[in-house]
């Protein structure tokens, strides 16, 4: 089992015709990932990626013809909010928005539709979701992967990269890596994800990747606290020496009025029982130190 892609994901690439659609949408159908369709307006009747992917005018078409039940967004900032909506209006249940630079005030009002709707948007800004040796949706390279049973869930894409090649290089498989995206409005926050995880029984532990800014790792801390406390997991947290009111990377990543920083979320992190490492490299020890043994 593998949580929001996996063998039986049906994909449909919203924007597969450009340059990053196309140059992704081939690294994800070389690992195996089952791309079905791809949507470029004015576009319809072509064929994608060396003739294997339909290409379609619509979304609606695309899920009409082919079946796809989840969408991979690489459409510009101005027209991802409705790229999303439209994916959501078509009864397609995961959306992932690559994109990034969408402004929050446009992200806010898609969010709630998304929500309303009972659908999943993972992102925007960020890197996909992979299910070693299942499927990869989005920009996560497949390389670094090993199969096997922690989860992994981050705000930061590099991070993430790094963390996860640390684990392979240690022997440790993951589940499922997901990239919430770093943005200060995402669809799918740090608590969403650790609830997949707690139900998934194919995850024996979990690594939380987060950063300066929001109160994200904070609530995710409070409920692991009351709910994860035979599973383990490891942390990091980016920014330690980060300065008050200046943005560090992501849009997301700044510590205003003195909340958000890296320390509130450490101490958090720890009061809940989970090892919090220094640097990605030292996840896979931090891990073995809080009893998984994988």
């Amino acid at each position: 089992m593998s949580i929001l892609v996996g063998r039986d994901t049906r994909l449909v690439v919203q924007g597969i015709t450009g340059r990053e659609g196309e140059f992704h949408s081939r690294q994800m159908l070389e690992y195996g990932t089952s791309i079905v369709a791809g949507v470029t307006p004015n576009k319809g009747g072509q064929m994608a990626l060396d003739g294997r992917v339909p290409v379609f005018n619509t979304v609606a078409e695309a899920v009409d013809q082919t079946g796809a039940n989840a969408s991979c967004i690489y459409v510009p900032a101005q027209g991802a909010p409705d790229a999303i909506l439209e994916a959501v209006g078509t009864g397609i249940s995961t959306v992932f928005c690559i994109t990034e630079g969408i402004p929050a005030l446009d992200m806010l009002r898609t969010v709630e539709v998304v929500r309303s709707a009972g659908a999943r948007l993972i992102g925007p800004n960020c890197p996909g979701a992979t299910s070693p040796g299942r499927a990869k949706v989005g920009i996560i390279p497949g390389s670094i992967h090993r199969e096997g049973r922690v989860g992994v869930v981050s705000r930061s894409g590099t991070l993430t990269y790094e963390a996860v090649q640390a684990m392979t290089d240690a022997g440790i498989g993951q589940s499922t890596c997901v990239g919430i995206g770093g943005d200060p409005i995402v669809g799918t926050t740090f608590l969403d994800v650790l609830q997949l995880f707690a139900a998934d029984p194919e995850t024996d532990a979990i690594v939380l990747i987060g950063e300066i800014g929001g109160s994200a790792e904070e609530e995710a801390a409070a409920w692991a606290a009351d709910h994860l406390r035979q599973i383990p997991m490891a942390a990091f947290i980016a920014g330690r020496t980060a300065p008050e009111g200046k943005r560090m990377g992501h849009a997301g990543a700044i510590i205003s009025g003195g909340s958000g920083t890296a320390a509130d979320k450490i101490a958090a992190l720890e009061a809940a029982g989970v090892g919090v490492a220094a640097s990605p490299t030292e996840i896979p020890a931090v891990l073995r130190d809080a009893g998984y043994t994988g």
